[in-house]
């Protein structure tokens, strides 16, 4: 490691460098007048952006929300070894799980209407015979 400088030290002092070019150019009054002002207003509406574009990852339509939970320790090493994109996975699980839990209602009327439709089926016949 001899000779060798950490990655990244040398950009404190390309940033120095470039101001001291920059200083080093002269502004004419003319240029100077040129220059709009910077008012609070311009900060507020300023968005960061490189080459035209927006920096960062786009808004989500349904972002998600963090929170602390505490699981059981064979569940999460469960879906751990899964690899990348576990918490994803226990998403999606419990999100299955929400719709089979608001479908068992539905099931249950269901077998009911049914139950009963057979159940008159079946005393109507006891009638007839």
């Amino acid at each position: 490691m001899t000779g060798k400088r950490p990655i990244g030290s040398d950009i404190g002092s390309d940033i120095g460098s470039g101001l001291k070019k920059a200083d080093a150019l002269p502004i004419t009054p003319e240029q100077y007048e040129e220059i709009p002002e910077l008012t609070e207003q311009w900060f507020r509406e300023a968005e960061p952006h490189v080459g035209g574009r927006k920096v960062g990852r786009p808004k989500s339509a349904n972002p998600k929300v963090p929170l602390k939970l505490r699981l059981d320790r064979d569940v999460v090493e469960a879906f751990r070894a899964t690899g990348p994109g576990w918490q994803t996975k226990i998403n999606a699980t419990l999100r299955m799980s929400l719709r089979k839990a608001a479908g068992a209602p539905t099931l249950k009327r269901r077998l009911k209407r049914r139950l009963k439709r057979r159940a008159g089926r079946v005393a109507g016949a006891r009638r007839r015979a």
